[in-house]
């Protein structure tokens, strides 16, 4: 059934991405391997190097505001919150030498929030791979204006997110108001994938964002810390199909039953997830499994492989009002913190 009075719906996005136009000189003795920086590429377009290589050639709708707002209404959004790439988040580094440039891009999304902040907000990056650098970090984006929370990845070189060293990281989240969004980063897996580099977006990313989701369910994240807001990247990955064999599992096998303290199911059903699934039927899925408050808009945008039509995905999906409402943007306002402004 199609939701007339929703045809115009400003969707409100929690995953859209950043890349500064020019990306800071190290300060220091030693540059690391890994330093990013900026090169010209054709029109309006420049490539991200890490090293000496090029990562991604990006275009200035990653770092122009007036193009980003000239996109949004097509998108059917009002709001965005900003992230940065996530190859930025720089894990791999020297947690010092991180924060450097995690700070400079922390700067910048604020300065681009600044141009417009009806329709924009940040969310910020920090150093996790050292967890009391990270919580200054977060302590700074949630002392600046324009901040609703923080992107992390989904994995911090190679140990998962649910891992218990982090907790003192997520009790400051919550002691700060601040929503956490978790993107694919680094996925495991990648020797088994065969063909061209983009498949790690493809295929890598949903298989590690879903094991993320699962580590946070299997260490009980959600009922240690019940107040985090915390939400997952491309629906979820993979979590929805391993959701009902690891809800059984916690049935059959004592071990689990034990190490999990609250079911599966009920667990992931306080957690977050965007809707780029790129299928109505999956958003359909997702929305019966999960249940229709834990939804919200993610894009990718401005990227190639993103979602051009969101809200208009929600609408043919044949949700009642409520329920279509709630994903295109009320579930996303109460993730991300915000005052009811409609």
């Amino acid at each position: 059934m199609q939701n007339n009075n929703l045809k115009n719906c400003c969707g409100t996005d929690i995953h859209a991405h950043v890349v500064p136009a020019t990306l800071p000189s190290y300060i220091g003795d030693r540059l690391p391997s890994a330093w990013p920086s900026m090169a010209p590429a054709h029109e309006c377009h420049r490539h991200v190097m890490i090293g000496e290589k090029v990562y991604r050639t990006v275009t200035d709708k990653c770092w122009d505001v007036e193009k980003r707002l000239a996109d949004m209404p097509g998108l059917g959004l009002g709001m965005q919150a900003l992230s940065p790439m996530p190859e930025l988040l720089s894990y791999w580094m020297d947690a010092r030498d991180a924060q450097q440039l995690l700070r400079y891009l922390n700067e910048q999304i604020a300065e681009m929030v600044a141009i417009q902040p009806s329709q924009l907000l940040g969310l910020g990056a920090v150093p996790l791979q050292d967890v009391e650098l990270a919580i200054t970090e977060l302590r700074f984006l949630m002392q600046t204006p324009g901040f609703a929370g923080v992107e992390i990845g989904s994995n911090v070189n190679g140990v998962p997110i649910g891992d218990i060293r982090f907790d003192p990281f997520f009790e400051a989240c919550v002691e700060l108001g601040a929503a956490v969004f978790v993107h694919a980063l680094k996925p495991t897996g990648m020797d088994r994938l065969i063909g061209p580099a983009p498949l790690q977006q493809v295929l890598a990313y949903p298989s590690d964002v879903g094991l993320a989701a699962a580590s946070c369910i299997t260490t009980n994240l959600i009922a240690r810390h019940p107040r985090l807001r915390i939400a997952f990247s491309h629906g979820g990955g993979t979590l929805a199909s391993l959701l009902p064999r690891l809800e059984q599992g916690w049935q059959v096998f004592p071990a689990l039953r034990e190490a999990v303290t609250e079911s599966p199911m009920a667990q992931a059903r306080k957690l977050h997830f965007d809707t780029l699934v790129f299928d109505t039927p999956t958003l359909r899925h997702l929305v019966e499994l999960f249940g229709g408050s834990q939804l919200m808009v993610g894009t990718d945008y401005p990227f190639n492989f993103h979602d051009r039509t969101p809200v208009q995905r929600i609408l043919a999906a044949g949700f009642d009002e409520a329920t279509a409402s709630a994903l295109a943007y009320g579930n996303a306002e109460r993730f991300l913190g915000l005052e009811v402004y409609r």
